[in-house]
């Protein structure tokens, strides 16, 4: 995220004073930060390193909090990337577009897998399972160099927009005529579907089955691909300005309502003894109520961020800068200072819920001083 993460997006230009997206990006890096954390010390899904705590008082707004999160932040970095796609593809023209992407988007995915996650499963292995060896003889039995990590995103990403180059002529002809901004009524409209999509999709692939090498959980990507193509469209018909602010307060207050439904989920399952597992797929109700909630509140927070941010959060300060511009070097290397923060008070016998109130904290603020480090090296500006 350079006054927007780079390789989502081209910097827009000042007069465009969309200072508020670049503020909302900063906001959802940092979420994602937070989110990685949470799963290394007991909330559900998968990352590098976990010590989980059992504690349910600290388990339950844990749980909480990746699954709010997850209902919308990759989801809303996707739009955006598609927004930015949009302007960028046709300011820049077909060439210049291509080749900044591939730099951008490749270099990082490159980098990551062959240097960068091999050197923190390493970490893993020596420091979190305590085996003494050195990095070299764990090179020599290291097989998985394929692994995009963190940048599955960025991997989907690219993946999105060569799709779109080559598709760009057929969504054009589809859209001709210019569309309204969404509605209320529209946008939730648009979460049902997603959230039935989303069902039947994880029939087949319930959340946390990965597609590997890629690392895409595919029980997401309806959200994703949708998404993607709304900040397309939000480009080409100037969504984004004319969203009103009485939508913002709308959503938002429909979002605070579907967080109610916690303790919904929490009776249904127990009442009618569910699986917990159901909540991630398979054919059962327990599924398609999750997933039509999480679309849901995910799109209500999504377009409460646009309409109220707009408002309120339209202006640029020294210090969101720097966030900004250091954003995508943070979401590439973050895994490491959560990794060794995390290896650091692996010792201390509190239990992991304590832990996290440390780990989190410094986990945001030294992701941001490595990024700045990162970003002093010779080059590494010119792609993140």
């Amino acid at each position: 995220m350079q006054v927007s993460i780079q390789p989502l997006t081209a910097t827009p230009r000042k007069s465009e004073k969309l200072f508020y997206i670049d503020n909302i990006r900063v906001v959802l890096t940092l979420l994602v930060i937070l989110h990685h954390a949470f799963i290394t010390y007991g909330a559900s899904g998968g990352w590098y390193y976990k010590e989980a705590t059992s504690r349910m008082e600290a388990l339950i707004p844990m749980t909480i909090f990746v699954s709010v999160n997850q209902s919308f932040f990759m989801g809303f970095f996707f739009l955006l990337a598609g927004f930015f796609t949009y302007s960028s593809f046709h300011r820049k023209g077909l060439r210049q577009f291509i080749t900044e992407r591939l730099v951008r988007l490749g270099i990082p995915l490159l980098f990551y897998s062959f240097v960068f996650s091999p050197f923190l499963s390493f970490l893993i292995y020596r420091y979190g399972k305590r085996h003494r060896v050195s990095y070299l003889q764990y090179l020599s039995g290291f097989d998985n160099w394929v692994d995009f990590g963190v940048l599955w995103f960025v991997a989907a990403l690219l993946l999105f927009t060569l799709i779109y180059v080559f598709g760009r002529k057929v969504l054009s002809t589809c859209t001709q005529e210019s569309l309204s901004v969404p509605g209320t009524k529209t946008i939730l409209l648009t979460a049902l579907l997603i959230g039935l999509t989303s069902f039947i999709v994880r029939i087949m692939f319930p959340v946390g089955w990965v597609l590997k090498p890629l690392g895409f959980q595919l029980g997401h990507f309806t959200q994703y691909l949708t998404l993607f193509v709304a900040g397309l469209l939000a480009a080409k018909n100037n969504w984004l300005e004319k969203l009103s602010y009485r939508t913002g307060k709308q959503v938002f207050s429909i979002a605070l309502l579907l967080l109610l439904f916690f303790p919904l989920f929490y009776l249904i399952r127990i009442k009618l003894h569910m699986p917990v597992e159901w909540y991630s797929g398979g054919f059962n109700g327990l599924s398609l109520l999750y997933a039509v909630w999480e679309q849901c509140i995910g799109l209500a927070i999504i377009t409460a961020f646009l309409a109220i941010g707009k408002r309120h959060w339209n202006a640029a300060s020294l210090m969101l800068r720097y966030f900004s511009r250091h954003a995508f070097a943070v979401y590439i290397f973050h895994p490491l200072t959560l990794i060794a923060l995390s290896l650091t008070f692996r010792s201390w016998t509190v239990d992991p819920a304590i832990k996290l109130l440390f780990v989190a904290p410094l986990g945001l603020i030294c992701s941001f001083l490595l990024a700045t480090l990162i970003l002093l090296l010779p080059g590494v500006k010119r792609i993140i």
